[in-house]
């Protein structure tokens, strides 16, 4: 089982690695290192509040360890939508706690937040992660062709149910 919780600056040592974790660069918009001054500054200038910071990081544990982050951001409150992403350190990969992570995050973002749609930017060559998308009824839709050097992309998306709209 596991819980998501505010970020708190206990977790510095698990950004600063994770965030410097150069083969993890190519699936998201992370062009350099991080230094441990950059994410206490982060740090102490989230509030939380995704309204006001535009987003939110979440950290993600499971029998009290913290095994990843799960974020939403690209907040658009006028068309009620997010962008997700998540990392999950890679000796927790292949555990399923991913799954119950987006499962948790997608209830707080449709139940409480009134979202009406989620989407994700998932690297074509990134297998299990659009795998872990299409079991959690996430839909393919739209191709970007040469996303980044590496790889080409597809952003995949869910609607909030009709009720939760």
């Amino acid at each position: 089982m596991i819980k998501l919780r505010k970020l708190e600056p206990s977790d510095l040592p698990f950004l600063y690695q994770w965030e410097n974790d150069a083969s993890s660069w190519a699936e998201g918009d992370t062009h350099n290192p991080l230094s441990q001054q950059d994410l206490r500054d982060y740090i102490a200038s989230t509030t939380g509040d995704i309204f006001r910071d535009g987003q939110l990081r979440l950290m993600i544990e499971s029998d009290h360890t913290t095994i990843g982050c799960i974020d939403l951001f690209d907040l658009d409150n006028r068309n009620r939508k997010a962008a997700l992403g998540m990392y999950i350190a890679p000796e927790h990969r292949g555990k399923g706690l991913a799954a119950e992570a987006l499962r948790q995050i997608e209830h707080y973002a449709f139940d409480f937040l009134h979202l009406r749609l989620l989407y994700a930017i998932i690297a074509t060559t990134n297998e299990p992660c659009s795998a872990l998308f299409r079991r959690a009824d996430y839909t393919p839709s739209t191709p970007l062709a040469g996303w980044t050097l590496d790889s080409d992309a597809v952003i995949w998306i869910k609607q909030a149910p009709k009720n939760k709209s």
